[in-house]
């Protein structure tokens, strides 16, 4: 067995979506003979915690555990916050903010915490994993990030251990969405792509989660990427049992609910059904899981929604599966940003195992709608498409009216946990050759 060294800052009981991807591989990866082994912080700052993970855990797993310094104390004093209050990714915020400290923490992150607040951790791994190693060899070393601090920990390591590497990107560097959002000098743009440029040049392989992702790479550096998607868990997401469904027509967003997926093509084709429609007044839930930005909710009150809206603010990933299964529509956004044909979420996957019919909003050519046309799995209506989103809950409504509200998706297993880290063990080897 090939062990190999998984670095990683979201582990167990890290909650959420950052979580998932490593998880998972993780917990498949001795099938395809190689033995993870995890570096994690001891003492990291997650956005949720969720101890049902914990399952996924792998019997015996190695999981090395070092403290980590990061500024979000200083960070939580400068704009008044508790101590214990939890930081929100994605520029989330549930709550209006005085802007001008808000404005002055977003510049100090972007242009002192190079590429991120975790830059800290850096060196310290470095040795400590040089020693490590010296005594507990591995064949290979893989980062994953965001955070990508975590590649230019692997990325020193691996040259001074002379190791294969492999960086995985769950999210793009310089072409994420808030990307614009920090405030950035020229000195620091510069900066963040030269480390960036360095990762992509340097590493062994280099994965990514979506078609439009590794297009946008080629422009940064032309190399060979593997695209290995996120995916779902047959072991979480069994069917053979489905839980009662919702009795009204819920349309149910599971996750995290930022400014740039608020959904006004949405909430404009509802308020315009429910004007015409009593009975679908009568029928409607709108169900939103996990954290929702402000402008979303006061856009909800904007259209006068509000009295439609069921909303749970954190529920652990067991759970999660089970919302999905009983929801009757589930609804996936594309971020309205530049990147937006390239944003794969890691809950489409778990929408396509659910089995439910998805209602999608985003662009009609960009990689979300190609595999919803690929697995038949639900209806999509792009940006600003009103008529196209009314159009389609209708025809989803209309079903449930007649009791034939059921998903006919199809070849989806090749995006099941187990055959995506088939392919991540064939990229690993081909590193080592």
């Amino acid at each position: 067995m090939k062990r190999v060294l998984i670095i990683t800052y979201y582990w167990p009981p890290s909650g959420g979506a950052g979580v998932q991807r490593w998880l998972k591989f993780a917990k498949y990866l001795r099938r395809f003979g190689w033995e993870p082994v995890i570096y994690t912080p001891e003492n990291p700052e997650f956005p949720e915690t969720d101890f049902s993970l914990a399952k996924d855990v792998p019997e015996n797993l190695e999981v090395i555990k070092q403290p980590i310094w990061e500024p979000y104390d200083t960070y939580k004093k400068l704009l008044g916050r508790k101590k214990e209050e939890k930081i929100n990714a994605a520029f989330l915020s549930e709550k209006k903010k005085s802007s001008i400290p808000e404005n002055f923490s977003v510049w100090i992150r972007g242009n002192f915490f190079i590429p991120d607040a975790r830059k800290f951790w850096i060196k310290p791994s470095i040795k400590f994993l040089q020693a490590y190693l010296k005594a507990n060899p591995v064949s290979a070393v893989i980062s994953t990030g965001p955070p990508h601090s975590m590649h230019l920990i692997a990325m020193e390591v691996s040259k001074r251990m002379n190791l294969p590497w492999l960086a995985d990107f769950r999210d793009p560097w310089t072409n994420i969405d808030f990307y614009k959002d920090l405030k950035l000098t020229s000195r620091a743009d510069a900066l963040h792509r030269k480390l960036e440029k360095q990762v992509l040049s340097q590493a062994g392989a280099v994965t990514v989660i979506s078609r439009g992702m590794e297009e946008d790479c080629h422009k940064l550096y032309e190399r060979r990427y593997e695209v290995i998607t996120n995916g779902y868990d047959p072991e979480d997401t069994d069917i053979s049992h489905p839980p009662e469904m919702d009795k009204k027509f819920s349309i149910a967003h599971i996750g995290t609910l930022v400014s740039s997926r608020n959904p006004e093509t949405l909430w404009i084709a509802l308020k315009e059904m429910l004007f015409e429609d009593e009975k679908f007044a009568a029928d409607l839930e709108i169900k939103l899981v996990g954290k929702v930005d402000y402008k979303v909710m006061e856009s909800i009150e904007k259209y006068g929604l509000t009295s439609f809206l069921r909303k749970i603010d954190y529920m652990p990933h067991n759970e999660v599966v089970k919302c999905q299964q009983q929801s009757r529509v589930l609804l996936l956004i594309i971020n309205n940003t530049p990147n937006a044909k390239m944003i794969l979420t890691g809950k489409f996957f778990e929408y396509l195992a659910a089995r439910r019919p998805i209602l999608c909003l985003g662009p009609a050519d960009g990689d979300a709608a190609a595999i919803l046309t690929e697995t038949n799995a639900g209806l999509l209506a792009d940006f600003g498409d009103a008529g196209a989103m009314k159009n389609n809950i209708r025809l989803l409504y209309n079903k449930y009216g007649n009791g034939q509200l059921n998903s006919e998706s199809r070849n989806i297993e090749q995006y099941s946990r187990l055959e995506l880290t088939r392919k991540l063990a064939v990229a690993l080897e081909g590193i080592r050759d």
